[in-house]
């Protein structure tokens, strides 16, 4: 085996058990898991986009933002982290267009900020946050790794050649195909009786996961980088391994607030909110 590919599967293997092991345990530790994740995610971009190179001040406000939103969700008040978020989304906008900063930095600043908000939402405390997160990472993984192999096995027309020439119809059809089965027998075993409602949900989630994908491949193409960073060994960044997770947590979590807000009453948690439980 080669080195490389060795040390790839060792940092994998791990990546993988302090995810799956702080989301089972929940609480702090996933709120502090998910917080750190959107302050990694705003280091990659902000270097990407060279805003830490060419425009360190404004960068100095975003990381005060970013630390000021983490801090939030670790405390996991999430209204108050959606409100630091808008406060500084608005003073991002509003030095874009005073001249100091470019469109990247407010799109940096949703990007990681609403990252972490997301990811510590769905999971929130309880056993319909945690089946609701394992649900939404079945339909991420089956997303990316089935659309991977099917897209080699089948090959065909290119989904977005322009942007990542090794994508494929065929994998993006196949892996939100995939997707919809994980999703459906995740569905079936933790959340009883919304199987019916699971298929759609996994659906729009595996959209996003690729839309995702995409996005940062236009980001890094555009700035002609090949990895968001080299934090972890053998896997590039962060972005590079949780890009379609971000967008599937963003569209998981404006669903369940979506369905919160048409239920009415008191919502227990974003992840009940998701089932309707």
């Amino acid at each position: 085996m080669q080195p490389e590919l060795k040390l790839r599967i060792i940092s994998g293997i791990i990546l993988a058990i302090v995810v799956l092991g702080a989301t089972i345990y929940g609480g702090v530790v996933f709120s502090v898991l998910s917080a750190l994740i959107g302050l990694l995610i705003y280091y990659e971009w902000s270097t990407i986009t060279r805003l830490q190179a060419e425009q360190p001040l404004t960068n100095v406000v975003g990381w005060i933002g970013q630390a000021a939103i983490a801090a939030a969700v670790v405390a996991g008040t999430l209204g108050y982290s959606l409100i630091l978020l808008a406060l500084f989304f608005v003073l991002a906008i509003g030095l874009m267009f005073a001249g100091r900063t470019s469109s990247w930095f407010p799109a940096g600043v949703v990007y990681a900020g609403l990252t972490g908000i997301a990811l510590s939402g769905i999971r929130g405390s309880d056993s319909a946050g945690l089946h609701a997160m394992l649900f939404v990472f079945a339909v991420v993984w089956a997303t990316d790794i089935l659309a991977y192999f099917i897209g080699r096995a089948i090959g065909g027309p290119k989904l977005a050649p322009k942007i990542s020439p090794g994508k494929t119809w065929s994998g993006a059809i196949g892996g939100t195909v995939s997707a919809v089965v994980a999703g459906v027998l995740v569905a079936y075993f933790a959340f009883s009786g919304k199987v019916a409602l699971a298929a759609p949900i996994a659906f729009v989630l595996s959209v996003f996961s690729q839309s995702g994908d995409l996005f940062e491949s236009f980001i890094k193409r555009r700035f002609g980088v090949k990895d968001s960073s080299h934090l972890i060994p053998g896997h590039g960044g962060v972005m590079d391994r949780v890009d379609g997770l971000i967008f599937a947590c963003f569209a998981a979590f404006l669903l369940a607030g979506l369905f919160s807000l048409i239920k009415g009453g008191e919502v227990t948690s974003l992840g009940a909110a998701l089932f309707g439980v």
